[in-house]
């Protein structure tokens, strides 16, 4: 799964990169969404497959810390992004006509900065927090990478702000965005529906159907992954929980886009027949 991430990904961005018809704002977003699924895959799976070849699942206090705020950064990366991503789509819809002038790439550079700085906000601030809390010797953390609300349950010392801190900050770092992508589907919709042909209807809603899927996909399997943690004490649940989180949307968002996208289609062929020798 871990090589499928990486491999996927990885194509997406060079296929973005080869191919001049794909240089515009929607693929210059999904090219910095396939590089925070490479990253988030690097950041966890990677630990564990080198724990299952070594045999030493053992991570260092630094280690924990480190992998904790990595996740936390490429995760709140890749929900900026979708919200970016979901705001494009309702400028191509709803104001086509504008959309070179609204999208230009000084915006798109913009937008991308404010999404890393927004992440690694969000990131450091957790991170520094835990830095706080005191922890006992010989932990065991009951999930394949250190997650941050598995690692709160693991101190010594008072979490109550820790945990108080998690659910307001996580609302609104992952509220506002998600409500932002409502909110452009909401417009999106009601433009749609004033279009009088169904193929004008079907062309333009096909647009977003690969996004609209890997946000489905995000915020479903996130969802998921927490309630796993307010209602199940099962360490088995939580794994399967955070494997459904943290590898499956990065290793099927690639396929998505591939197979229901025609340009990323060509792009893609057109840059693995490159590749083959002759």
């Amino acid at each position: 799964m871990y090589l499928v991430t990486i491999l996927g990904n990885l194509l997406i961005i060079l296929a973005v990169s080869s191919d001049s018809h794909l240089h515009t704002p929607m693929y210059f977003f999904l090219y910095n969404l396939s590089f925070s699924d490479i990253c988030i895959g690097t950041t966890t799976i990677q630990k564990m497959l080198v724990s299952i070849q070594t045999q030493d699942q053992r991570i260092t206090y630094t280690g924990c810390l480190s992998q904790a705020c990595f996740v936390l950064i490429f995760c709140g990366l890749e929900n900026f992004l979708l919200a970016v991503m979901a705001y494009d789509r309702y400028v191509t819809i709803c104001h086509p006509l504008r959309y070179t002038v609204i999208m230009n790439p000084r915006l798109c550079v913009l937008l991308l900065l404010l999404c890393l700085l927004l992440s690694i906000v969000y990131g450091l601030f957790h991170t520094l927090m835990l830095l706080q809390l005191s922890f006992c010797t010989a932990l065991e953390i009951p999930d394949f990478f250190c997650e941050l609300s598995q690692v709160i349950k693991l101190a010594c010392s008072d979490t109550f702000i820790n945990n108080l801190l998690v659910y307001l900050v996580s609302i609104i770092f992952f509220g506002v965005p998600l409500s932002g992508i409502i909110f452009s589907y909401i417009q999106i919709v009601s433009s749609i529906l004033r279009i009088p042909s169904v193929g004008g209807r079907y062309k333009a809603f096909s647009t977003c159907g690969s996004h609209l899927s890997v946000v489905s996909l995000f915020y479903g399997s996130g969802f998921g992954l927490y309630m796993s943690f307010a209602v199940t004490d099962s360490s088995m649940k939580t794994t399967v929980a955070s494997t459904m989180y943290m590898v499956v949307p990065q290793m099927l968002n690639p396929f998505i886009y591939s197979l229901r996208n025609r340009e990323m289609k060509g792009a893609l062929r057109h840059l693995i027949s490159g590749m083959l020798p002759l």
